[in-house]
């Protein structure tokens, strides 16, 4: 995959747009605390040595307890790091010195002790452990927001995430089931935060009545400030190269994805006749 070289003019553009961008709020509703608390936020790479205390972490992670999931199946384990135990376990530090950390899996293992509820459905199984496990995610994101505390949310970097499953499953013995799918990495920001990275504007995000096909005018201004943006903050590297690393470690995690969906289950046609539900 070959991206698009920016020349100095279309590179000063691209980076001017995203220290421009802004988010829309109707000004009715600019001081609402919680709309604050997410339109502030802000990955962070640059943490202090300042401790979390223990009250605010373990807020954090009841905020991820009390996420909403499908059918209540709460289809999601944290495994939660100090600096000191994540040195310990993995052998280096947390990723850009955070002093906490929360690798958040996907997990249908945990309820099929009582209740099978995917017995010939791996897709469906998976998709509903990401799509609750990821909403956990997100309530201990903004909850540490809320409580002044920075994040960053990894899939690749220190080898973290769902991009090193096998290595993660391996190393914490995770049972099939249990997916590693990112580490929230809590910190106090050492550095003012970063301008809002570049998003796509809401009437290319949205539709009615049918689908429609991106504006290619729109999403080429996006990629360009994609490149500007990354290459700004990483001199000595590129958005091209950090594609590659991508694209070598997603063959891998797609490996690892098919033999933990798909290894040693039987085959065979799922019943779909709808049950009866009268009243016995």
């Amino acid at each position: 995959m070959t991206l698009p070289r920016l020349n100095l003019g279309e590179f000063v553009h691209s980076l001017l747009r995203i220290v421009l961008g802004q988010p829309h709020i109707p000004p009715s509703l600019a001081n609402n605390a919680l709309l604050q608390v997410i339109l502030r936020r802000r990955s962070v790479r640059h943490f202090s040595s300042r401790p979390i205390p223990d009250d605010v972490f373990a807020a954090i992670l009841e905020a991820g307890r009390l996420a909403p999931s499908g059918v209540n199946l709460q289809t999601w384990t944290f495994a939660p790091f100090t600096a000191d135990e994540w040195q310990a376990t993995f052998g280096r530090p947390i990723p850009f010195r955070g002093q906490r950390a929360i690798l958040i899996m996907g997990d249908t293992h945990r309820a099929k002790s009582v209740l099978d509820v995917f017995p010939d459905s791996p897709l469906v199984e998976y998709t509903i452990a990401v799509m609750n496990a990821s909403l956990a995610a997100m309530n201990m994101n903004l909850a540490a927001e809320a409580l002044g505390v920075s994040s960053v949310m990894l899939s690749e970097t220190g080898r973290s995430g769902f991009l090193d499953a096998a290595y993660l499953r391996e190393t914490l013995r995770l049972p099939d089931g249990v997916t590693p799918l990112m580490t929230l990495v809590l910190g106090y920001a050492s550095r003012p935060y970063p301008p809002m990275p570049p998003k796509l504007p809401l009437a290319e995000i949205t539709f009615k009545g049918v689908y429609r096909e991106a504006d290619p005018v729109i999403m080429r201004d996006w990629l360009a400030q994609m490149i500007a943006g990354y290459k700004a903050s990483h001199l000595d590297s590129s958005f091209q190269a950090q594609v590659q690393v991508y694209l070598y470690k997603i063959g891998q995690a797609e490996a690892e994805l098919q033999r933990s969906l798909f290894a040693g289950r039987t085959r065979h046609a799922h019943n779909t006749t709808e049950p009866n539900l009268q009243d016995g």
